[in-house]
């Protein structure tokens, strides 16, 4: 009988990927995990339990085969592992190195509930979907048939690459505008190079752009080209904006200089990443180096401001969050690196305002809470404690509050766009569709900031709806 290269989750630990030590790590900007070896990779698969009911693949948004996969890299059938993966994801190693599976698959492991350490999967996605780029096995789209419809989508991050490239799959010509110089959105200047090396992110760039996929950059809609007359160029198109739009605080000293916002820090950090000559950091606007951080917020875009000003030479960085460590939105595996790396978290902390002098920051006014009773989502308020006020001195403030949807109907001359009192865009379940003919939305302009993979479901959810239109449209055509 065959042995059984499966289930070896009581003999073998799990073991992730070796990390660099801090003291190495916040020197650079390079990711912080390794990669596994085949035997290594083949070792921790192969404690998958292959349960009758996969969590794993019930809690991933993308319903990605993971069993399946694993059992294929466990016996070390690595192209195979490949196919299936990149089947139902478009980014299987850019969600390997930033989904939270902590949250989602990982979470939900089946031998995690029963005591063994959860299946290392997004490190075995990642080390599939890189073996598949070095082996050469990632190949461009190259469809079938071309087809003479045209899709419009505007935005270039995880949603509509996503969806452009379902689109291509299926011979329909596709052309993404982005306001930005370089296309991926957030993951190319919203995430850090630690967690996301830009370089993966670009190869899936020029692997759309020689899979037919035309890109129009620094193209502002409103600006470069309206929205009218781009319904008017395309036979659909889809919005893929995001939300960009940073959540502020009202509040006493708010006007004084040293406070920024995090997406406009991040956003400096990934040019100066990339070489470009950036203003706002040369003149040390937005350069940590040398001074005293303070990030104000709990969830993953604070997780990166800290360890960016960590890389970038702060003398102290500390992050205030209203609620306990417990109740953080943000990675517990991300609050646990910016630790390692010198973070000081001051959990349950509100700034009430700020100080400053000469109109320069100097500190945060900051207000002890405690937890008191749930709210309407259940998790449990904030409530301040009277008298524990103090102030928290800083040379630079970050804000990293969460994003809104900007206006897109005013942006845009487009009053009939069909927006939610959020602000957020109106679009049906599964397909995207608005009320606006041929016009559809996916990812955070629709849900509101929320995490990459859902934004690749969209995507593909939403091509895969306009193909079905344009299919009964052709047949509708033929009679």
């Amino acid at each position: 009988m065959a042995k059984q290269p499966m289930l070896k989750f009581v003999q073998v630990e799990r073991d992730m990927p070796e990390k660099r030590t801090a003291e190495v790590r916040k020197e650079d900007f390079g990711e912080i995990y390794s990669d596994y070896i085949a035997a290594k990779a083949e070792e921790q698969a192969s404690r998958c339990s292959q349960c009758g009911v996969p969590y794993c693949q019930t809690h991933c948004p993308l319903h990605n085969n993971i069993p399946d996969w694993l059992h294929l890299t466990a016996t070390g059938r690595l192209e195979e592992a490949y196919q299936l993966s990149q089947a139902t994801n478009t980014f299987p190693e850019i969600c390997g190195r930033i989904c939270p599976q902590d949250r989602l698959c990982e979470g939900n492991c089946v031998i995690e509930q029963s005591g063994h350490g959860t299946v290392t999967i997004g490190a075995v996605e990642k080390y599939i979907t890189d073996t598949a780029w070095d082996q050469g096995w990632v190949k461009p789209v190259s469809p079938s048939r071309e087809r003479v419809e045209s899709v419009g989508i505007i935005g270039a991050g995880p949603g509509g690459l996503a969806a452009a490239d379902t689109l291509r799959q299926a011979g329909v010509q596709v052309t993404v505008y982005d306001r930005s110089d370089r296309a991926g959105g957030l993951l190319m200047y919203g995430i850090p190079g630690f967690k996301l090396e830009k370089d993966v992110v670009q190869r899936r760039n020029d692997l759309l752009a020689d899979g037919g996929v035309t890109f129009e950059l620094n193209c502002a809609i409103g600006e470069d080209i309206s929205f009218s007359d781009l319904r008017a160029k395309h036979d659909a198109v889809i919005i893929a904006t995001g939300v960009y739009k940073s959540r502020d605080l009202a509040m006493p000293g708010s006007g004084a200089t040293g406070i920024e916002k995090a997406i406009d820090f991040l956003t400096v950090s990934n040019k100066k990443s990339f070489g470009d000559d950036v203003a706002e950091f040369n003149s040390g606007q937005m350069n940590a180096a040398g001074k005293r951080v303070v990030v104000i917020g709990g969830g993953d875009t604070a997780m990166d401001c800290v360890r960016t000003s960590i890389r970038q030479g702060a003398t102290s960085v500390k992050c205030l969050y209203r609620r306990d460590r417990a109740n953080m939105p943000g990675s517990q595996r991300e609050t646990q690196n910016a630790e390692e790396e010198g973070v000081i978290f001051e959990w349950l902390s509100a700034p009430k305002g700020f100080t400053d002098d000469n109109g320069k920051v100097s500190g945060v006014m900051v207000q002890k809470m405690r937890l008191g009773q749930p709210d309407a989502s259940g998790r449990q308020a904030p409530e301040v404690i009277e008298g524990a006020d103090y102030i928290e001195e800083a040379d630079l403030v970050i804000k990293a509050l969460g994003f809104e949807p900007e206006d897109l109907p005013t942006l845009w001359d487009q009053p009939e766009l069909p927006v939610t009192k959020w602000g957020t865009i109106k679009a049906a379940f599964n397909s995207g569709a608005t009320e606006m003919d041929s016009v559809y939305a996916v990812g955070d302009i629709v849900r509101g900031a929320s995490l990459v993979v859902w934004a690749i479901k969209d995507g593909r959810d939403c091509a895969e709806a306009i193909i079905a239109s344009l299919n009964a449209a052709q047949a509708v055509a033929a009679e």
